[in-house]
């Protein structure tokens, strides 16, 4: 069984002189990242792995998790920034063969239209969501749509 964690970047600035791709975390998306880091590893969804864009809001949200997780730094990967869901399930279909449990850290809408192709289940995907998809395959090479089930959703706002 393969498992997959997508999980959309915390809170950054939106403020002017920041680039896109150079946009920070806001202390509140800090501090999201590490209630969520917390939450997974209470309910013991530990991925072995995290791939994230390397846009600075998402491999600072990586960074939180894995910091708070006991788990490497993330690995990043250029594709997931401003993908769309191909590039995505590419990304995914190309994950080491070796772990059975990753997690990718990305962007909106690429993230929620991820959900939906693996799962055929749409969810609001707020900043510093977590959705935990199960797939009942041994390789990710073969993953394609509606072949997940959503087993696990949780967001900084809803009150877990």
């Amino acid at each position: 069984m393969k498992k997959l964690l997508l999980i959309r970047h915390a809170k950054a600035t939106h403020e002017s002189g920041f680039k896109d791709f150079e946009r920070p975390l806001q202390e509140s998306g800090l501090h999201d990242a590490a209630v969520m880091a917390s939450h997974l590893k209470e309910k013991g969804h530990v991925p072995e792995i995290l791939i994230a864009s390397p846009a600075l809001r998402t491999i600072s949200t990586a960074n939180v998790f894995s910091q708070h997780l006991g788990i490497p730094h993330a690995q990043t990967n250029e594709a997931i920034y401003e993908a769309g869901v191909f590039s995505l399930v590419k990304v995914v279909n190309d994950a080491p063969a070796e772990h059975d449990f990753i997690a990718l850290v990305g962007h909106n809408p690429g993230i929620s239209e991820l959900l939906y192709y693996l799962t055929g289940q749409m969810q609001d995907v707020p900043t510093c969501a977590m959705m935990l998809i199960e797939f009942d395959k041994n390789d990710w090479a073969s993953i394609t749509s509606d072949e997940g089930k959503l087993t696990y959703y949780d967001y900084p706002k809803k009150g877990n």
